[in-house]
């Protein structure tokens, strides 16, 4: 039986694993990410880990199905090519692909992380192999990726699975891509936060929330365990978070119905009580038939749902 080797480069490490075709890690590990002198030592250093773990294995390229990674940055996965990943360092074009087939007789696909994140949790997490999955994550930004008939959408230009920029309020606050009232700028670690301040702003609360606030010291995370405890301000920052999300998600359900819409990242982290909430607001948004048919799931991989979506890849093309 073949393995294949998944490979999810992140800003800060790499996490590498040998993966057997059925989705079973079997083993993993990890490197750091050497991001300085423009991300030059990255793709060597990740070939040499490779390289030592096959040795050290006794595994040759024959045992070998593929390597398959996901990165940050536009992907062309053709080429096998990254660019802009600038948290990599990675400004200009990187030719991945081409390096990786000239370490390895291995066949190597790359996509982007998002995505293969989208395929993790598709093919052996949350989605439970469903072949149409939506991944929404919620961290610093909101990302995601969608599977529909078991394949990944890349659009036009590669940029298909741009959830985060889903316009939801016309008239909100400035996004880093230059429109307004993207979902990120309210869904996201830092979007939540911004509601807290323009909430406590708003109206005055009798909430600890005002002290974290005063001192700049407020957290997506305290927002949710003060909701978690009742917090007034807490509860209506937390509700306008379920609107906006909600409305997101039945966008893309009333357009895509895939079976399951599968919310991640560390926002999630908040877990059911974040879910009842959303989904409330999607069952008030969603088409009829939508409602009955697309399901909104907590992630389950974690930090595993990168290295199986990336040996998913290598499944995928097959």
């Amino acid at each position: 039986m073949k393995k294949i080797i998944g490979i999810d480069l992140g800003g800060t490490s790499v996490k590498l694993a040998l993966v057997s075709p059925d989705g079973t890690i079997m083993d993993q590990w990890h490197i750091p990410t050497h991001t300085e002198n423009g991300g030059k030592h990255i793709v060597p250093d990740i070939i040499e880990s490779v390289r030592e773990y096959l040795d050290a294995n006794d595994l040759s390229a024959s045992d070998i199905q593929g390597i398959g990674m996901g990165s940050p940055g536009q992907i062309d996965p053709k080429k096998g090519t990254v660019t802009g990943a600038y948290n990599l360092g990675w400004a200009d074009t990187q030719e991945v692909q081409s390096q990786f087939e000239e370490a390895f007789d291995i066949p190597f696909v790359i996509d982007n992380d998002a995505n293969v994140a989208a395929l993790g949790e598709q093919w052996q997490g949350a989605g439970e192999n469903d072949p149409n999955v939506i991944f929404v994550t919620l961290g610093t930004g909101v990302g995601g990726g969608i599977v529909l008939g078991g394949e990944l959408v890349h659009g036009a230009a590669g940029s298909a699975g741009e959830i985060g920029h889903i316009v939801v309020d016309p008239n909100g606050y400035e996004c880093t891509c230059g429109n307004r009232g993207c979902l990120e700028t309210v869904a996201s670690a830092t979007g939540i936060v911004r509601l807290a301040k323009a909430e406590a702003k708003r109206q005055a609360y009798d909430s600890p929330l005002n002290a974290l606030i005063a001192d700049n010291n407020i957290s997506a995370k305290a927002v949710f365990d003060a909701a978690k405890s009742g917090d007034n301000l807490a509860l209506v920052v937390v509700d306008q978070f379920a609107d906006y999300l909600g409305l997101a998600c039945s966008q893309l359900a009333n357009t895509l119905n895939p079976n399951k819409i599968v919310v991640g990242g560390g926002v999630s982290a908040a877990g059911g009580f974040l879910l009842e909430k959303v989904n409330a607001k999607f069952q008030q948004y969603a088409f009829s038939a939508i409602k009955g048919s697309t399901e909104l799931v907590l992630a389950s991989l974690g930090n595993d749902a990168g290295i199986l979506g990336a040996a998913s890849l290598v499944r995928e093309e097959a």
